[in-house]
């Protein structure tokens, strides 16, 4: 089955007081290239990450950003020390005492000092906390871009098969036209003997009947309409192979479709199968287009 290598996927998780959020983005690229973001308490994962993503795709240029942030819906976790409060206090007070101040010590003058509080910690200090709650998030974003890049890949596979089964009709046309290709040769040969004719200059009817053979030879685009509608099949075979590297296989069997097309238009004397071939290679540019973005 096709896949786009364009797409978008993210997972998100709020517990235990963090928020995580992980997002993925892919456009087209030749190769795999996989750039990562992490906050700094995993920034050691930035391995096993690019892993993760580099196991489910083979192409594309595919970013990867984590998020972690408190949840601010949590109750703050900082508390009083008693201990450390008494002793600012009585501090102040020795200071009040030695500089000869008589305004007592208020509540203000304590929030001067942080050492009253204590900081409880975090989950967002705790890297073995994070991770477990991460990974999982990752894995879901990579799933979650995979289905978008199939689904965009049955888009293209629809399209592709409506372009190939145009062509094929365009080739049926070409195939009855190219029947009055002889026949086009055979008057422009008729007409260069009965100018050579008109000056009673002798001429071969033997060599005439030979030269109408070589050219019925030179024109002849079975061989071509035949490999063209192959190289279709092919094309519809392979848009269906669940196989690595279809994006590769169809970008080679396109090159040999528009191989064919020119083959046929330097072969044709008809300005109509010209410009049926025009309609072919116009149909196939399209095709090539939209190739670009297949993995």
């Amino acid at each position: 089955m096709l896949e786009s290598m364009t797409g978008y996927g993210s997972a998100e998780l709020v517990a235990g007081g963090v928020k995580a959020l992980v997002e993925l983005r892919s456009v087209n690229n030749r190769f795999a290239e996989i750039s990562v973001k992490l906050p700094r308490q995993l920034l050691s994962y930035e391995l096993e990450v690019r892993e993760l993503v580099r196991q489910r795709f083979q192409r594309g240029k595919i970013s990867v950003y984590v998020q972690v942030q408190s949840d601010d819906d949590q109750p703050i976790t900082a508390s009083v020390n008693p201990e450390k409060a008494k002793a600012c206090r009585a501090l102040l007070d020795r200071l009040s005492e030695a500089a000869g101040v008589d305004s007592p010590v208020t509540l203000e003058h304590l929030l001067r000092f942080p050492e009253v509080f204590d900081n409880g910690t975090t989950p967002l200090d705790n890297t073995e906390v994070l991770w477990p709650m991460v990974k999982p998030l990752v894995l879901e974003a990579v799933e979650r871009l995979k289905e978008m890049r199939r689904r965009e890949g049955e888009e293209l596979l629809q399209d592709f098969g409506k372009r190939i089964a145009e062509i094929e009709d365009t080739l049926s046309l070409v195939s009855t036209l190219a029947g009055g290709n002889l026949e086009v040769v055979r008057k422009k040969l008729a007409a260069k003997v009965e100018a050579v004719a008109g000056k009673d200059i002798a001429y071969s009817r033997d060599r005439l009947e030979m030269e109408l053979v070589l050219s019925a030879d030179r024109l002849d685009i079975t061989e071509e309409l035949t490999r063209f509608r192959s190289h279709n099949k092919f094309f519809l075979e392979e848009m269906h192979n669940d196989e690595s590297g279809t994006g590769r296989k169809l970008n080679f069997l396109l090159q040999e479709q528009l191989r064919e097309a020119n083959t046929i238009a330097s072969k044709s004397q008809s300005a109509e199968i010209s410009q049926k071939v025009v309609h072919i290679k116009e149909e196939l540019e399209k095709i090539r287009e939209q190739l670009q973005n297949i993995e």
